[in-house]
């Protein structure tokens, strides 16, 4: 079953009745409403207000039924995600696994998450009408070696970034950057949640990657599985800021539009599936590739992406 996003942008006391998400909303009137939710449909709840408040019931069912919650910071950007540990069976002995990983199959995971991402990237400017610099892309793919070592990531990248957003003068893709760059921080950051929430579903530990390792970094393992995911939404910001406008800031209306990222079609194992349920597939088939069931991940292609939903 796709699962429900909640984005709570308002003072609001949230907590548990009878498995249901009971959220009591205050309006610029001083005026109360309450809402329901069962917790069995939900997936994700983004907080993003000083006046929210929610019992600890409610927070250990969230995390018994596999519910990120996303804490938003002051400039209203996620910045915190609490996540359950004990959500797998078998986590102990997969987390083992995971961690006895050798290098060399690290690195030949890697290359394919590059590959892969790399060739989306190829399909998106692809269908924006960018063909040679969609071949060019396609050549750079052909080109990873295990692990990455000649960059091919970072070489497409610069060729990718100034093509896709070729109506903004000199746009460069940086987290500090002028707009869309904000637009790209968040639906990452969203992303990234939903890889996490996925991973720790499968009983992998979130925080040891195959290629990102900082020392300050707990989602080093999500870095690495969204990687072939980024595309998708550098397509979905594209399509918005088409549709809608750049805007300076990202108002409530805008965040409502980039977090429809988690629903749009992606084609994975040749059949369409929602990309949250994607992630999930992705998730599954990196466990059996680093328990040694299988050698191929599946991950997501995104040339039939804009067949139905380029404008």
């Amino acid at each position: 079953m796709l699962k429900r996003t909640l984005y709570i942008s308002q003072p609001a006391s949230l907590r548990l009745e009878l498995l249901q998400l009971k959220m009591l909303l205050t309006d610029e009137h001083g005026e109360e409403k309450e809402h329901s939710f069962p917790i069995e449909d939900l997936g994700m709840i983004i907080l993003d207000h000083p006046q929210i408040r929610l019992t600890h019931a409610l927070m250990m069912e969230l995390m018994k039924q596999n519910v990120i919650l996303v804490s938003c910071a002051t400039n209203h950007m996620p910045s915190a995600l609490m996540l359950p540990y004990d959500t797998h069976t078998l986590i102990q002995e997969r987390f083992t696994t995971q961690i006895k990983a050798s290098e060399p199959l690290k690195k030949q995971l890697w290359s394919q998450l590059v590959k892969q991402k790399i060739l989306n990237q190829a399909s998106v400017l692809s269908f924006l009408g960018f063909h040679d610099k969609a071949k060019l892309l396609n050549k750079f793919a052909s080109e990873v070696k295990s692990g990455d070592t000649t960059n091919r990531e970072g070489i497409a990248s610069n060729q990718y970034w100034p093509t896709l957003f070729h109506m903004l003068q000199s746009f460069q893709r940086d987290p500090d950057g002028a707009p869309p760059n904000n637009y790209l921080n968040y639906t990452y950051a969203i992303l990234r949640a939903a890889t996490a929430q996925s991973l720790i579903e499968v009983g992998l530990l979130p925080m040891v990657g195959l290629h990102h390792h900082h020392r300050s970094n707990a989602f080093c393992l999500a870095d690495d599985l969204m990687e072939p995911y980024r595309p998708f939404v550098d397509l979905h910001v594209y399509q918005l800021i088409q549709t809608h406008g750049l805007q300076e800031n990202l108002t409530r209306e805008i965040k409502a539009q980039l977090l429809r990222i988690l629903y749009v079609d992606c084609e994975i194992k040749k059949e369409t599936s929602p990309l949250l349920n994607a992630l999930l597939i992705s998730a599954h088939s990196l466990q059996k590739c680093l328990a040694g069931k299988n050698k191929k991940l599946q991950l997501p292609n995104l040339s039939s992406y804009g067949k139905s939903q380029i404008k």
